[in-house]
């Protein structure tokens, strides 16, 4: 069998897992795997353009860990690298999900620190096969079956899924690098230990030594059918998916015409492509949600909520609402300003023959005016229409989402409204042709994109 450091380069050339040089921070917990992941990363970091940091996370959970730290620091050192240590603290009573939770907080952290676009770390094909089965037992559907991906969101990599365990601690050993054992990898108490330990030795004797690849086997099977769903979403007609940071939106209308199952199901997959993961059930839920009245909200798990919102249903994450805009007054002739989520400029120049009403551009006078979210009570005359009209109404209309309503610009000369950007154009404040004013640009900051893929 060729060396063990051959086959990880030609897995990388054919999985294309660092697609473009940058910074990659290694987590290395000191056991076999993870300095095997070291090794083989300062390998072939100069054949990727890989600017490598070891990143080691002390939980604070065991006596000898700080033990654990100084040993990865060495081997750090050894390999001429940058090292990272974060003292966690979570004592020895911290439970396996409270430990993963707080070491993946700090690891992003460092990545964000160091401006590196890889997150590195060691699972394996044994971790896989566990996951993969701890997942069945708990009745996951094939979204969580397909098991550990080797991309995922941030950039975190997970090169050596297609190899054995014991494959990296003989690769560990042959090259003389210090290991630290964790004894509660073997400890039963913890799901995923007594998984290793105990449930798949005796599946192992009972069915034989080739239930891990049964188990993979299922695995992919899941990742197939989870593909096919998402390629789906681009051939559902109407179905207008946006996705875009912290979110996703549909159209509501062709949830309407399918039939319940194949709705949920292409929520589900929607929902994927967000970063929410939506068992059958919930994804049931929200398509039967689709179709209630605009303006209705409802909870979904870990932070996420959907609100119905006209023609569309937005799902995105619950956050705190941001605070309106501070409002801008005395502005000169000339200048740029980031309004929320808009960026508005404005320059001295001779105003044209027509104005639009519902343009992202337009011409006012070029003193007095403020750039300003719209006030309860805020009423205009449209542009080439009769009678005043209320600003809300008019944001309403043009289908602005209540929670953005209130950071939406508005551009006022005291207490008359001039212009609603891209929504509405004022009757009042009309320079005439060719005489000196301000032009006003008016762009969003942050559109959606349209099918986009993780």
């Amino acid at each position: 069998m060729a060396l063990l450091s051959d086959r990880v380069r030609t897995h990388l050339a054919r999985a294309r897992l660092f697609a473009s040089p940058g910074g990659a921070i290694v987590a290395v917990s000191g056991g076999a795997d993870s300095v095997a992941l070291l090794d083989l990363m300062h390998e072939v970091a100069a054949e990727w353009g890989l600017r490598l940091t070891v990143a080691h996370a002390d939980h604070g959970i065991q006596l000898a860990s700080r033990l654990v730290g100084q040993a990865v620091r060495e081997l750090a050192a050894r390999y001429g690298l940058p090292f990272e240590l974060g003292e966690l603290a979570l004592g020895p009573d911290a439970s396996e999900t409270l430990a993963r939770r707080a070491r993946y907080r700090w690891l992003r952290d460092v990545q964000r620190r160091r401006d590196a676009r890889y997150l590195v770390t060691a699972h394996h094909r044994d971790d896989q096969v566990e996951t993969v089965l701890l997942r069945a037992l708990r009745g996951s559907g094939p979204a969580g079956l397909a098991g550990i991906p080797a991309r995922s969101r941030g950039g975190l990599v997970r090169p050596l899924l297609p190899f054995a365990k014991s494959e990296l601690a003989a690769h560990a050993a042959a090259r003389r690098i210090p290991v630290h054992d964790d004894p509660a990898n073997r400890d039963p108490r913890h799901a995923r230990s007594w998984v290793r330990t105990v449930l798949l030795p005796l599946v192992s004797e009972r069915f034989g030594a080739g239930v891990a690849d049964d188990v993979l086997r299922l695995g992919r099977h899941a990742a197939w059918e989870r593909r096919a769903w998402d390629r789906a979403l681009e051939l559902v007609p109407g179905l207008s998916l946006r996705v875009q940071a912290g979110g996703f939106d549909v159209a509501r209308g062709a949830l309407a015409r399918y039939d319940a199952t194949l709705a949920a199901a292409l929520l589900g997959a929607a929902a994927r492509r967000a970063g929410l993961v939506l068992g059958p059930a919930r994804a049931q839920r929200l398509a039967a949600f689709a179709a209630k009245g605009s303006g209705r909200r409802m909870q979904l798990p870990g932070g996420w909520v959907a609100e119905t919102a006209f023609e569309r249903m937005r799902v995105f994450r619950d956050v705190a609402p941001l605070p309106r805009p501070a409002s801008l007054i005395g502005l000169g002739q000339h200048g740029r300003a980031v309004f929320g989520e808009f960026v508005v400029s404005w320059e001295a120049a001779p105003a044209p023959g027509v104005l639009e009403r519902a343009g992202w551009t337009t011409w006012i006078g070029p003193a007095g005016w403020e750039l300003r979210s719209y006030h309860a009570g805020d009423r205009l005359v449209p542009l080439g229409g009769v009678g005043h009209r209320p600003v809300r109404r008019l944001l309403m209309e043009a289908q602005v989402p209540r929670g953005d309503r209130g950071r939406y610009p508005v551009i006022a000369r005291g207490e008359t409204i001039l212009w609603i950007p891209g929504i509405c154009r004022s009757a009042a404040d009309l320079p005439s042709p060719g005489t000196p004013a301000v032009r006003l640009d008016v762009t969003e900051c942050r559109e959606p994109q349209a099918n986009r893929r993780p």
